[in-house]
């Protein structure tokens, strides 16, 4: 008689739903602009584009407002959301208190394989920038921050980040324009501290670096004014 083999440590498969399309659509939408603040957009029409159910878009709408980039209005229009400064800055705040911590952490725990990982992608970075690919640097941009949460053994902070750092998302895409240079540059020193195994240079290398948006956005105000809360 055939006996039952015993199967341990498996994960489910991840399937990708038809409401994380539209959010993952609508996202990139907000984020690079196609959809500027003050947008006005229809569950409807939405449906009709993508070719889902209206509860999939609604489900996605929702995620969006959370996220803090929908202002859904019961019996009126979902329009995408200014841009708050004071988001912003409170969503910059609370991310250089976890990744300073997390690059002193880096310091201690990163194997050499890990650091060459991340030299891996400074190239990726320099050759979008080449390219003038400004979604594909800054996806390449998130993974860097989010390789050496990894690669520290601090994986779970990425989700606390991932929740605060769609305030800055726009500000960061949209200073792509003009600041892409000075973040590769800043990933440039932030890997040398690694490299050297230097906790302080590598924290302050952070908090230069994430301090950046701070003139990004001052600058960015002034040109689109019109996608700023007051």
């Amino acid at each position: 008689m055939a006996q039952k083999m015993a199967v341990k440590n498996m994960q489910p498969v991840a399937r990708v739903t038809v409401t994380e399309q539209v959010f993952e659509t609508l996202y990139s939408k907000v984020l690079t602009l196609d959809l500027p603040p003050t947008t006005k957009i229809s569950e409807a029409e939405v449906s009709k584009q993508l070719g889902v159910s209206r509860q999939s878009v609604r489900d996605a709408f929702y995620r969006l407002s959370t996220l803090g980039f929908l202002i859904i209005k019961p019996q009126s229009a979902t329009v995408v959301s200014r841009i708050s400064a004071r988001d912003v800055f409170e969503a910059r705040y609370i991310r250089t208190a976890i990744e300073v911590e997390n690059i002193r952490n880096a310091c201690m725990s990163l194997t050499n394989d890990h650091i060459s990982a991340l030299e891996e992608q400074i190239d990726e970075q320099k050759k979008a920038i080449r390219e003038d690919q400004k979604e594909r640097f800054h996806q390449l941009d998130n993974q860097f921050h989010r390789d050496i949460c990894d690669f520290a053994g601090l994986s779970f902070t990425w989700k606390s980040i991932q929740e605060k750092k769609a305030h800055t998302d726009r500000v960061r895409y949209l200073s792509l324009a003009f600041s892409s240079q000075t973040a590769l540059e800043g990933h440039v020193e932030l890997l040398a501290a690694l490299r050297d195994r230097n906790p302080e240079r590598a924290e302050n290398a952070m908090r230069d670096h994430l301090s950046q948006i701070e003139s990004a956005i001052a600058q960015l105000r002034e040109e689109n004014h019109e996608w700023f809360e007051d």
